[in-house]
């Protein structure tokens, strides 16, 4: 499937490119083993450490067939790739529209000696927010050399310095909007530490926003043999010590999220769900406890499936978890009481306005919302329509929520923009098939 690109519309609200509309028919589930792709997240960080440690290419994603590699990862492993390459001209990294690789990358090629990269983007990625990144590599080494110029709003182009051992070594980053920020820097820290051979250390002012994707960089960084110290606002790599084996990848748990609803629903079970995990998603296995399900252990290991019957409504919170709200939103549309999500502020600048994309969501399969500052209540609806029908606006997890949710429901589902899907699980729609939901071509 073609990538579709995040545009506005007259009105400033982000539609798809795409005009490919399929039916999802959910009405012949059957149960069956669902599997995940790899953890894009968690196969990120692995990525760039095995890069730096000599690990290259990584065990665990030349393992997965290209097809199945989420988006993002392919196109990390592009820019590293790039940047392995010897010294010469400026290298061109297309990030497509991947915020956690164009900020990833931005560092890393910030501390490659001589490094010299043009990075590029779709308009969406373009329009989200990298300023704080882009000041905290500006503070912390231009006076070392680093230039760092932004296009209009691409390209972005940075020729690192040579020599940056002469700065202080530490960055600080605004904790409010990502927690990317400062997963960035800190693995641009290892990245100098390892040539430096000195503590490098990442400074946050403020609350940090998704501090769990923060504790996941810093789990991986462990686990590749980096000695990490923690203060309240202050990471630092302070140490180096070659692990004996290079860590496998787990599965991912923002897609584990849609999949055990809907194995739930079709009384099958899911693989790769490793409960020990330290992706923040995995709190789903929390979350859908307020609702009266329960996942267990299924067979082999990581094997789980969902029981229970649904009761009342839920509560979750962006700070913790805001890849997992679009599919506590499509679950809140079936529960029999409303359900309510807090600190939602932080999905207007994801790959599109996914607050808006959820409060569209549930319009359309005949739900209310009401939005008050940073808490949206979802009302659903007295009895599902017929049918109901959603643009996915190029957001891979709007496409997946609004899947998951007519598999919940048992009510077809028309989306427009289906291949959108492929920026984190290209196997999604392999994947629903085999519960037994049929995806067809819709003029």
């Amino acid at each position: 499937m073609a990538r579709a690109v995040a545009l506005l519309d007259e009105g400033g609200a982000p539609v798809s490119e795409s005009t490919r509309r399929v039916l999802v028919d959910p009405s012949g589930l059957r149960a069956s083993a669902l599997t995940p792709p790899v953890s894009k997240s968690d196969a990120q960080r692995a990525l760039v450490l095995g890069h730096l440690t000599g690990a290259w290419p990584l065990p665990s994603v030349q393992a997965e067939a290209d097809e199945d590699l989420p988006a993002d990862v392919r196109v990390l492993r592009r820019g590293v790739e790039a940047l392995r390459l010897p010294a010469g001209p400026v290298r061109d990294v297309d990030c497509a529209d991947g915020g956690a690789p164009f900020r990833i990358l931005a560092t890393q090629v910030a501390v490659t000696p001589g490094a010299h990269v043009r990075l590029t983007g779709t308009p969406r990625l373009g329009e989200r927010p990298h300023g704080p990144l882009f000041t905290a590599l500006r503070d912390a080494l231009g006076a070392a050399g680093l230039t760092l110029v932004e296009g209009t709003p691409w390209p972005v182009e940075l020729k690192a310095p040579t020599d940056t051992s002469s700065m202080t070594s530490a960055f600080r980053v605004p904790g409010a909007q990502s927690s990317q920020y400062a997963s960035s820097l800190l693995l641009g820290c290892a990245a100098l530490f390892l040539r430096e051979r000195r503590a490098w250390s990442v400074d946050i002012e403020g609350t940090l926003t998704s501090a769990g994707y923060l504790e996941l960089t810093v789990s991986w960084l462990r686990r590749f043999g980096f000695d990490i110290q923690e203060s309240p606002s202050r990471y630092t790599v302070a140490g180096y010590t070659a692990p004996p084996s290079v860590p496998a990848l787990p599965g991912d748990w923002s897609s584990l999220g849609y999949l055990l609803l809907i194995a739930w629903k079709a009384q099958g079970a899911v693989e790769r769900a490793d409960p020990d995990s330290a992706h923040p998603d995995q709190a789903i296995l929390r979350l859908i406890e307020q609702v009266g399900l329960r996942a267990v252990p299924e067979g082999p290991a990581h094997t789980m499936k969902v029981q229970g019957r649904l009761s009342g409504g839920l509560r979750a919170s962006g700070t913790e978890c805001p890849d997992l709200l679009p599919t506590l939103a499509a679950l809140a549309c079936v529960l029999p009481a409303p359900s309510t999500l807090t600190e939602v502020g932080i999905l207007r600048v994801k790959e599109s306005d996914r607050l808006e994309g959820i409060r569209t969501l549930v319009a359309a399969y005949g739900g209310t919302t009401d939005l008050q500052g940073e808490v949206l209540r979802i009302q659903p609806p007295a009895a599902p329509p017929p049918r109901f029908e959603m643009d996915s606006r190029g957001d891979h997890r709007l496409a997946m929520t609004a899947a998951t949710l007519s598999v919940l429901s048992g009510t077809p589902l028309v989306l427009t923009g289906p291949e959108c899907v492929e920026k984190s699980f290209p196997g999604f729609w392999r994947q629903l098939s085999r519960a037994g939901v049929r995806i067809s071509e819709h003029p």
